[in-house]
């Protein structure tokens, strides 16, 4: 059943992902249209947790595929079952050959991967192609069939339609251009970081028993962090990670902990390099201004 994006945004809320109005337009209209959905945006911002949010969504199965270099369709769609079939072979040494063949290359041998259980399912899964940035161009290429059609080919049973049409959610963080052929086929949407308040909810839903004022000023706090000069930029779990921490140890008002704001800074910051430069009169510094 179609459900409107306000509905999307509720039920999204209520497994803890909270969604702007822009990313839930998105997710409605992927359904509406049956299309897959790109997702671009900095390393931690929740591109990833949107796909296992959908499935919390719709009670669906998540079938994910992490994509990296060098991955191939082996890996992605099937593979056969070669012990089985030498097994096979080997049972059937004397018969005609090309019996034996049509025998080994049928169902029975086939192992699938995350795109072939996919596109198997009675009830449509959600597929989440994570970080296509990091697979090579090829691989990219061989997906345009999935992604427009619904449809795989393997050369010894034919094209494989989907039994039912999955929800695809691809991310990409930019590491390198995705093709225009890719593009054509999804809807798009970049998400980027949280803003203060939105990021003061996403504690608050996933922290329970923290105070609000205090999620805000966590969510105030990182954005000041975010607008240093760092290299790895603190996302949403690194967030989390922190307001449980300091929760945890009983902090309720960064104003009154600066040296546990400091001590903990270890939960966002990811290279010695920007442990180095948040010292502690920087953290003071944020902590004046959010406070």
């Amino acid at each position: 059943m179609q459900i409107d994006r306000d509905t999307i945004a509720m039920r999204l809320a209520e497994t803890g992902y909270i969604a702007a109005r822009e990313l839930a337009t998105a997710l409605w209209l992927m359904d509406f249209l049956q299309r897959p959905l790109l997702l671009e945006g900095e390393a931690g911002v929740g591109k990833t947790e949107i796909g296992k949010a959908l499935a919390a969504l719709h009670g669906a199965e998540l079938i994910r595929l992490q994509c990296y270099e060098g991955l191939d369709q082996s890996a992605a769609l099937y593979e056969w079952n070669y012990q089985r079939q030498l097994l096979a072979i080997k049972a059937h040494e004397g018969s005609n050959a090309e019996e034996v063949e049509e025998h080994i290359f049928s169902e029975k041998y086939l192992l699938e991967r995350p795109l072939l259980a996919a596109i198997r399912r009675e009830k449509p899964p959600v597929l989440l192609i994570d970080e296509i940035d990091r697979a090579d161009e090829e691989f990219e290429a061989f997906l345009l069939e999935l992604l427009s059609d619904f449809q795989v080919s393997i050369p010894e049973l034919g094209t494989i339609k989907a039994t039912s049409i999955p929800r695809v959610v691809l991310t990409s963080n930019g590491t390198r251009e995705l093709s225009d052929a890719l593009r054509r086929r999804c809807l798009y949407h970049y998400l980027d970081f949280p803003d203060v308040d939105r990021e003061a909810r996403i504690i608050l839903a996933r922290i329970p028993g923290i105070d609000t004022a205090f999620a805000l000023q966590i969510a105030r706090m990182i954005a000041a962090i975010r607008k240093e000069d760092l290299r790895k930029i603190p996302g949403v779990a690194e967030t989390l990670d922190w307001a449980t921490t300091l929760a945890g140890l009983g902090v309720h008002d960064l104003r009154q902990e600066p040296e546990a704001v400091y001590d903990t800074m270890i939960c966002l910051l990811k290279t010695n390099e920007d442990r180095a430069g948040l010292t502690r009169d920087v953290s003071d510094r944020l902590l004046g201004k959010v406070a």
